[in-house]
């Protein structure tokens, strides 16, 4: 079968965006397991990412985009949010055992959710929302006003050799 390619709305291109840098994220987090940087520094960034990106990005798509539809598939994306908040979460638990393992899934669930999300849940929200649906989500996320994700963090560990 072949594969049906959008045309992204226009609300949705800036998600897409920041969907990319969620794929560098996850780059990153392998780059610095792959050249055996210590963990603390990885997850530093993790921590780092999580503020600055993931989580205004998470909280953008569930007030504005999934709450216009409540589907099975939606609902997975929600799911999938909350399983990446708590192992964010959980990395901040020093007594914590196996980072890397855990550093490894966390770069794989992102992964996972972010091709879900391009792949298949936004192509249903562009053929399950109204044009007028998307113009008020448009409004709203003007009205919040967030500038697209920027990554200033300055230890470049994922350089390393």
């Amino acid at each position: 079968m072949a594969t049906r390619f959008f045309k992204r709305n226009e609300q949705i291109k800036r998600l897409s965006r920041e969907h990319h840098f969620s794929l560098l994220f996850c780059w990153k987090i392998r780059q610095g397991l792959k050249n055996e940087v210590p963990d603390y520094r990885i997850c530093q960034y993790v921590q780092y990412f999580w503020k600055q990106n993931l989580q205004l990005h998470f909280r953008e798509e569930e007030k504005f985009f999934f709450v216009s539809l409540k589907d099975r598939r939606v609902q997975r994306a929600i799911n999938e949010h909350k399983l990446i908040k708590q192992e964010i979460e959980g990395l901040t638990n020093h007594s914590a055992r196996n980072f890397r393992k855990r550093l490894a899934a966390l770069a794989d669930m992102v992964d996972d959710h972010v091709r879900y999300e391009e792949k298949i849940l936004f192509p249903h929200l562009q053929r399950r929302l109204s044009r007028e649906q998307f113009e008020i989500i448009g409004r709203q996320i003007q009205e919040e006003n967030r500038s697209c994700p920027k990554d200033l963090f300055e230890d470049q560990f994922w350089n390393s050799r």
